[in-house]
């Protein structure tokens, strides 16, 4: 079983930067692929982006194509979210998730995921 633990959160400005860090315990090769989550209070938890194991292909909503970059340092373990010019329709919860190709219908979709992190708090003030 995997577990996962985000940081990195905090709050900033308008047009600021921040970079999201899940760090991964448990046995790595249980896992397809990682991604990260948002939810706003009152929203429903929605996907940002998500990344296969090797790293290979990358996956991003819409609102956050070309601002946000997702990493996978399989050495260290470690799930990343780089979020540059941040908005503050992006400021939510953020969770790291992990899980295995069979599960749910697409890789931004919560039910592809069967393990996920705390959560961090993100609030982007204008």
């Amino acid at each position: 079983q995997v577990q996962l633990v985000e940081s990195g959160g905090g709050s900033v400005q308008t047009g600021g930067s921040l970079r999201l860090s899940c760090a991964a315990s448990g046995h790595s090769s249980r896992r397809d692929y990682m991604g990260w989550f948002r939810q706003a209070p009152g929203k429903e938890r929605e996907g940002v982006a998500a990344i296969t194991s090797t790293s290979s292909y990358q996956y991003y909503t819409d609102s956050v194509k070309g601002r946000f970059s997702i990493s996978l340092d399989n050495d260290k373990m470690t799930l990343y979210l780089q979020m540059n010019n941040l908005q503050p329709e992006d400021s939510a919860v953020y969770y790291c998730a992990a899980g295995n190709w069979g599960l749910g219908t697409t890789i931004l979709g919560q039910s592809a995921y069967n393990t996920w992190g705390q959560g961090t708090q993100v609030t982007v003030s204008s």
